[in-house]
Parts: structure tokens; sequence; C-alpha cells
């Protein structure tokens, strides 16, 4: 057994060893010469789209994992006091809001508060809107945080007149409306769903959610300028969209209120990195792992498709799909700032992208951040797959298999195994087998329906192979 002080001495060494490993991670993508140039590239469209546009300031950042690997600020914070914008300066988050509040939902399942099943009303008795059919079913939880509810999208005319309703606004505007839809029917985004999840959250955990949001993720997360409604030092003059002759309408702080769990969320891109960073780890509750691997592998999952099947929804988060890969994330859209964040799940890289101006089309600017830098990140912090290497033997299982429903083959191309059904129209899209060792393959198909995943193997006797076990299932060898 170690003495106390030995015991500290080893515990911080292991603590100081683990730092170094992630400094020198985040080193070595960060002064990777293909990010760099990236970097380069990204900032010299940038600058010249900025310029064109007549922007007043864009921030960006990149999370390559645990690490924000690059941030800088373009433009000014405020454009007549020339402050410039800095990876510090704070904005309005608008629409990201309803990721923290999905996460609160998420924390409070997990401690068997709620379920997400169960109807809205079972904790807030006065959610009683008209439904859109008579027979609809109560709308619950899942559907509030999907925008699957079909609710309304807001509370009244709150962005025009620029005055957001209190709890009690948000109630009467309820008792007082009917919904667009019948709950789980389309894919319809609501600024009130979102509301009334955030007064939800206050009902079961007993706190306000601006509380809330402070003790159970800000402070975990170390998310140190981050808040809802508070008009704070430091926060970026949001301006309007550029009119013909050139002028911006500087806009007024407008406070949320009972909407804040929707639209109300200030921050930076340093917080908004350790947030994204949640996101690419795994473990149990605690500390700074404020939710369960389960829990967010359930918020990144697709519940609700657009009708045209060209994005949907999770917990809170929007998905999207482009050239193959998908990306889960938000945008943001409050008076004078037009926010945007992807996230790349597979390659732990997500781009951030705060603006100040109306007309700032951020989902452009980070969609070309993630095509530049993002990918450069990607590839720099990508670790070679561990492969089992080829065994000249392995040729011997390559054949034709049959079972009475159907045949298939197995082919040896360029040192690996595929195989296909004969009976298809082309052998254009085989299945690979990849190698596990000791003569064992994973099935790897490009569809959910096929045994994917599972292992292949073959059973020889006399030296023969005359069967082939595809996860519990197997056929015979013909030849």
């Amino acid at each position: 057994m170690y003495s106390g002080g030995l015991r500290l001495y080893l515990t911080a060494m292991r603590t100081l060893a683990v730092l170094f490993i992630s400094l020198s991670a985040c080193a070595g993508v960060a002064d990777n010469a293909d990010v760099i140039g990236q970097e380069r590239l990204f900032e010299v469209w940038l600058q010249e789209q900025m310029a064109y546009r007549g922007l007043p300031g864009v921030v960006v950042g990149v999370v390559s994992d645990q690490d924000l690997v690059w941030a800088k600020g373009f433009g000014f914070a405020d454009v007549e006091s020339k402050t410039p914008m800095t990876p510090a300066t704070k904005f309005r988050m608008a629409s990201h809001s309803k990721l923290f509040t999905a996460t609160a939902i998420m924390q409070l399942r997990d401690v068997g508060k709620l379920r997400l099943d169960d109807p809205v009303e079972k904790y807030l008795p006065w959610f009683r809107m008209e439904p859109a059919e008579s027979d609809d079913a109560p709308v619950t939880i899942e559907e509030l945080v999907t925008h699957s509810s079909g609710l309304p999208r807001e509370a009244g005319p709150h962005w025009s007149a620029q005055e957001f309703p209190d709890a009690d606004g948000v109630r009467k505007y309820v008792m007082e409306h009917k919904a667009a839809y019948s709950p789980g029917v389309r894919w319809k985004y609501s600024n009130l769903a979102f509301g009334i999840a955030g007064m939800l959250v206050e009902a079961v955990s007993g706190e306000k959610w601006a509380d809330y949001a402070q003790k159970h993720i800000f402070d975990p997360l170390g998310m140190t300028s981050s808040s809802f409604d508070r008009k704070v030092d430091g926060l970026a003059t949001g301006y309007g969209r550029r009119m013909p002759d050139g002028s911006r309408q500087r806009w007024k702080f407008v406070d949320a209120r009972a909407l804040g769990s929707a639209t109300g969320l200030t921050s930076t891109v340093e917080d908004m990195a350790k947030f994204v960073s949640l996101q690419f780890r795994k473990g149990k509750p605690g500390g700074s792992q404020i939710l369960s691997t389960g829990a967010l592998r359930e918020m990144h999952r697709v519940r609700v498709l657009e009708s045209n099947w060209t994005r949907g929804n999770a917990i809170g988060f929007a998905v999207s799909r482009d050239n193959g890969k998908v990306y889960v994330g938000h945008g943001g859209s409050y008076f004078g700032y037009k926010t945007q964040t992807f996230i790349q799940l597979d390659d732990k890289v997500g781009v951030i992208v705060l603006t100040n101006g109306d007309d700032s089309q951020p989902s452009v600017i980070a969609t070309r951040l993630m095509q530049t830098v993002g990918e450069a990140v990607g590839r720099a912090a990508a670790t070679p797959a561990k492969t089992v290497p080829w065994d000249p033997a392995w040729s011997r299982f390559a054949g034709l298999y049959r079972s009475p429903e159907s045949d298939t083959e197995v082919v040896e191309l360029n040192h690996k195994l595929v195989l296909f059904d004969p009976q298809n129209p082309g052998p254009d899209a085989p299945i690979n087998l990849t190698p596990l060792g000791g003569g064992r393959f994973r099935y790897e198909g490009p569809t959910g329906g096929a045994p994917v995943g599972e292992v292949v193997w073959f059973q020889e006797q006399n030296g023969k192979v005359v069967r082939m076990y595809t996860g519990d299932s197997y056929t015979e060898r013909v030849n």
C-alpha cells in the first residue's frame, strides 16, 4: 500500500501526464501544415466575403475532440467604437439555447425524474392547448424537444413587437390557441415547445431555468462566460441587415423571458467549444461528464425527418447529411445575431461560427469552415485503423456457398475477401469481410438489414472448408 503522500504524488503525476498528452495532441493538430494552410485559405476567403458584404464581425472556432484547436475573431464587436472581435466576445446564441434545454431534459430523465414519453400535462397541469384533432393523444416531452409536437411556432408577436411573454403570458397563449398539427405527424419547428420544455425543467427540478443551467450545465463544463438573458459586459453589438444605403440598424438588448430556454442563451466560441467536446466523450455522469454515453447517443439519433427527407431532428439537435457525412448541431437567429454550429461525430470535429449581423449567413460560413479547416483537422487527428495483415492461407475460403434460400460467392480481391449474391443483377456492391484474426472476419455492409457487424467464420473438416457461418446462420460450401 502507498503512503498518503506518495499516493497524492502519483495521482498528481498521472494528472500531469494526461494533461501533457492532451496538450501534445492539440499542438500536433494545430501545428499540422495542412491545417495551417487551410486556416490561411479560409481566412482570406472570409475576409473578402466580409469586405464585399460589409459584415460587422465574425468569430470562428474549430474543435478537435477535447480541444479548441483554432479560434479567431474578424471585424468588430462594435463598429462605432472599433472594438475588435475576439474568441472571448459574447453573443446572443438564440436557438442554440435549445441544445441546453434538451440536455437538461435528458439529465432529469437519467436520474429518473421524468420519462421522455410522459405527457407534458403530467408536470404542467395547465398545458391543455386545444388539439388539432379531437382524438389526438397528449403531447409528450419527447415531442417537445424533437419539434414534433405540432404546436405553433411562437407564443405571440414577440419577434415583431420585440417584447417576449413571461410565464403567465405563455400559459395564457396555450389556453387560447389551437395546435397546428397533431403530435407526431410532421416536423414543425416551435420556439413555444422549447419554452414549455424550460418551464417543465423548472417544475421538475424546483429551480429557475437560468439557475438550473448555471448549476448543472455551465459550472460543470467550465462555461464561465455563458448565461441566460443577462445583459452582460463583453457582449457584441447586434446589427441589422445592410440596407441599400449601406446602413445597419443597431439592435437593443431584448430579454427572451419565458422563452429563454428556446432562444435566450449568451455564450462565446470558447465556451461553446466545451459543449461541443462533451458530445465526443463517453462515461458515466459526474463532473464535466454531465450526461451518460447513452443519453448523448440518444440526443444525436434522428427522431423526426422533415417531410422531404432533407433534414431531421434528434433530441434538441438538428441533423443533416452532406457528402456522405452526418452532422448534428444547431443554428441561431436573434436580433442582430446569427450563429451556427456543425458537429461531425465520427471525426470528432466541430465548427462554431458566431456573427453580429442579421445578413451574415453563418451556415454558409460554417459549411466552408468545415470543408476547409474542419476536414484538415479531422485528417490530422485521425489515428490509423488497426488492421490484421492479410494471410495468404485465407484464399482457401473463396468459393461458392449455398443454402436453400440463396447462394453466396466469396471472392478474393487484392488481399481481401468480399462476398455477394451471384443472383444479383451485378457484383458492384460486394460485402467486405474485415479480418479480426484467428480466421474470423467482421461482416461490413452499407445498410443495416444484413448481419452487419457480426462475425463470419469458416468450418473445416479433414483440411477442407465445408461451411461458412455468418452471425448465427450458416451455408454449405459447394466448390
